[in-house]
């Protein structure tokens, strides 16, 4: 593929900037797992802006998003620091930010709130063992008041359950933008998986415009970043929710355990390489542009 095949712009829409050494917010980065697939040093490793920039480089990336990932209380934190480095370090553009357990609606506003101290919040994912798949109908309508974003986490088999209760709250009134994380979170490669995905994604697509999909998080299931591996995925997505409702990202550096930035993002560019270029405009930049309001 040559440079002019690529798109001429990239608004990455979730990326981890993190630091193992910091035990207290990335206790699980401590060690990286034994056995397994691709090379996990690649992930357990500290992150950092000019790290991205470096191996992101050949793909003229604009903005990027930080998307929480220091655990539980700790994700609030991550996103006041990383507001108040961005400005020095270039970026992020963005930031996702984390909504941990709460035993009331009260508390998970207060927590929404500290974070909206950071000009560059723009939603939240939850963060925490004990996950709901949807927050309360009454977070969801604190997070719409404030212009918020929900990432979705939901792993294939619990998708249809995650649009039912978003069914349950009007998508005009008190649903918030939502974005689904990592293509819908598949566990594997298999026709099983892949069926079950499929009539997740088709629930969620058919709640409507304020429901978008995140095409990320699939080498780390299927193990590689081979266009023939992912572009059934992506592709069955882009056709189900249109391309004015898909956002790709790179989950770096988790997803590095299974290839570069430039493995990954030749594989994206190939498999829509067909579409004109508003449409991969949409995809690579457009889309995440509009919704986490870059």
């Amino acid at each position: 593929m040559t440079e002019t095949d690529r798109p001429r712009r990239v608004v990455d829409a979730h990326i981890h900037l993190w630091d193992p050494a910091n035990t207290q917010w990335y206790p699980y980065l401590a060690r990286p797992p034994e056995g397994g697939g691709g090379d996990p040093s690649r992930m357990f490793r500290s992150f950092d802006v000019q790290t991205y920039r470096s191996e992101s480089k050949a793909w003229n990336v604009e903005k990027f998003v930080n998307v929480a990932a220091a655990t539980g209380l700790n994700s609030i934190e991550e996103t006041i620091e990383l507001n108040r480095t961005a400005a020095a370090n270039g970026g992020p553009h963005g930031i996702v930010g984390g909504l941990p357990p709460t035993d009331s609606v009260a508390e998970a506003v207060d927590f929404l709130d500290r974070q909206m101290a950071a000009p560059l919040f723009r939603g939240v994912r939850p963060m925490g063992a004990k996950r709901d798949l949807v927050p309360d109908p009454e977070i969801l309508r604190a997070l719409k008041d404030r212009d918020l974003v929900f990432d979705l986490m939901a792993f294939a088999g619990e998708l249809r359950t995650a649009a039912e209760a978003l069914a349950r709250v009007d998508a005009d009134a008190d649903a918030p933008q939502v974005v689904i994380e990592h293509t819908g979170w598949p566990q594997s490669g298999s026709a099983e998986e892949f069926a079950v995905w499929k009539e997740g994604m088709r629930a969620l697509a058919d709640l409507g415009p304020h429901v978008a999909c995140k095409l990320s998080g699939l080498a780390m299931p299927l193990q590689t970043m081979d266009r023939s591996a992912l572009a059934p995925w992506i592709e069955f997505a882009i056709e189900t929710f249109g391309t004015d409702r898909c956002l790709f990202a790179s989950n770096f550096p988790v997803d590095a355990t299974y290839g570069t930035y430039d493995d990954l993002y030749e594989t994206f560019s190939a498999v829509t390489s067909g579409l004109d270029h508003a449409a991969r405009d949409q995809l690579f930049a457009g889309t995440a542009e509009r919704i986490y309001r870059l």
